[in-house]
């Protein structure tokens, strides 16, 4: 029996390898700090949950609208008129069972075969495999640490071929924690190439603004999610906003590889954005302390941090002065020191030779983390 090409191909998501060891290492009695892994360390908000208890107690345990309960496409309108002043038809929103569900059904109406998409490098893991896995192909653009880790676009420019239909942004950034300025999503829209925009870390935004590419073009495709702001990875609840003419293509692709979204969490979810703001509030407030924090410390331990970034929960650091081979560093510290980091060459060939921390753990996990890898310096 022969496994498919596609599957064998198919790469590996390093930062889950990494905290997959760390569970054997946990399991055989050691303590370990995990700064791997952007989950947030806080419980899904009383009311939140609330929410979800009372639609399973009031029988709403069934199919939903393909696209989502009309409910709650209705608040994301909302919520993106209030926010960023653009206007979107709820017939324009897809509701998925997570980003990721998203993303392929975004990838799957836009490529053709060998169509070509400009990425980032560094990117966000999945990307250039879920690309990869619908036909495409993906082209990478160096972004730097200098600059913040944003597009220029002059670099942009000379990778754009008759096969190029579109390129993704993603701010704030996983892995940089960085913002793209409006004057660059302006120009990036001004390419004239389909935009895919996710936007699933707006919100958690310490310093400046974000911007919805929907301010600057409508051919563009958002995608978002509830569960980094609202603490709801579990419950796996996503969304994409979609130009009129993708929104059929999709419905049918979602109809056929995930019928609905949950519909339990699509009620919390409605929750979330009606009535979960104050946590919101006090679980941002918290991040900022850690970020403060940790970028403080890493600094103080000789990483490079050329910008400091602003957004989601992530700090991407250099780390070459100590190894530059990132995947070798981080599994050491994660045997030796009992940490878990993510490698840089998880996120990317421009990440090789830098260690991506997540504070998204608790101040006093994140200070231990980083004593145990200064002992770990000294001792290395």
């Amino acid at each position: 029996m022969s496994v498919a090409t596609r599957a064998i191909d198919f790469r590996s998501f390093i930062v889950m390898d990494v905290m997959e060891r760390a569970n054997v290492l946990e399991r055989q009695g050691q303590h370990i700090i995990h700064l791997e892994i952007g989950e947030p360390d806080f419980d899904t908000p009383q009311c939140i949950r609330e929410a979800g208890m009372k639609a399973i107690r009031e029988g709403k345990t069934h199919y939903t609208h393909s696209l989502g309960i009309l409910e709650l496409r209705e608040a994301i309108c909302r919520r993106y008129l209030d926010t960023y002043g653009v206007n979107i038809n709820p017939d324009q929103v897809i509701v998925a069972s997570g980003t990721s569900p998203a993303l392929v059904l975004i990838f799957s109406a836009l490529l053709e075969n060998r169509d070509e998409i400009i990425v980032s490098n560094p990117y966000y893991p999945c990307y250039p495999n879920i690309i990869t896995y619908v036909g495409a192909n993906c082209v990478s653009v160096n972004v730097h640490e200098d600059d913040g880790f944003q597009f220029r676009l002059e670099e942009v420019a000379p990778k754009i071929t008759p096969r190029t239909k579109a390129i993704l942004i993603n701010s704030p950034s996983n892995p940089t924690g960085n913002l793209l300025s409006a004057d660059r999503m302006q120009r990036i829209a001004d390419l004239g190439l389909y935009v895919v925009s996710d936007e699933i870390y707006h919100g958690l935004v310490y310093e400046g603004k974000e911007h919805t590419i929907l301010e600057y073009t409508d051919k563009a495709f958002v995608l978002n999610g509830f569960s980094k702001l609202y603490a709801m990875t579990g419950w796996r609840l996503g969304y994409v906003i979609a130009p009129p003419d993708f929104v059929r293509p999709i419905q049918k692709i979602q109809q056929n590889l995930f019928i609905s979204a949950n519909s339990v969490s699509q009620w919390a979810g409605l929750t979330a954005l009606n009535e979960a703001q104050p946590d919101v509030e006090r679980m941002k407030a918290i991040y900022d302390q850690r970020r403060h924090y940790m970028i403080k410390r890493l600094k103080e331990l000789g990483f490079g941090i050329g910008v400091d970034p602003v957004g989601a929960f992530y700090v991407l650091a250099r780390a070459n002065h100590i190894s530059t081979n990132s995947y070798e560093l981080a599994f050491e510290i994660l045997e030796k020191a009992g940490v878990g980091v993510a490698p840089g060459i998880d996120f990317g060939t421009n990440a090789e030779g830098y260690l991506r921390f997540s504070y998204a753990n608790s101040l006093e996990n994140i200070t231990e983390g980083l004593e145990r890898i200064e002992e770990f310096l000294k001792n290395r």
